[in-house]
């Protein structure tokens, strides 16, 4: 560290709360970026997909 920083006024553990739940980052690629642009559009297609995904599960479970 260099001397010029000053941690006198920090907090021990202000985030350690949100670390530990445990953060999911994913880069995504500018074309899905563009169509996608903020964390609320990205969570409705994924859950939207998801949903897709376990009704075909079931319909496959049937045949």
């Amino acid at each position: 560290m260099l001397d010029h920083y000053d941690f006198s006024k920090g907090v021990r553990g202000k985030c350690a709360k949100r670390v530990a739940q445990g953060t999911n980052l994913v880069l995504l690629e500018p074309d899905v970026a563009k169509a996608l642009p903020d964390a609320a559009s990205v969570n409705e297609t994924l859950r939207t997909l998801a949903g897709i995904i376990r009704r075909q599960k079931k319909v496959a479970a049937t045949r």
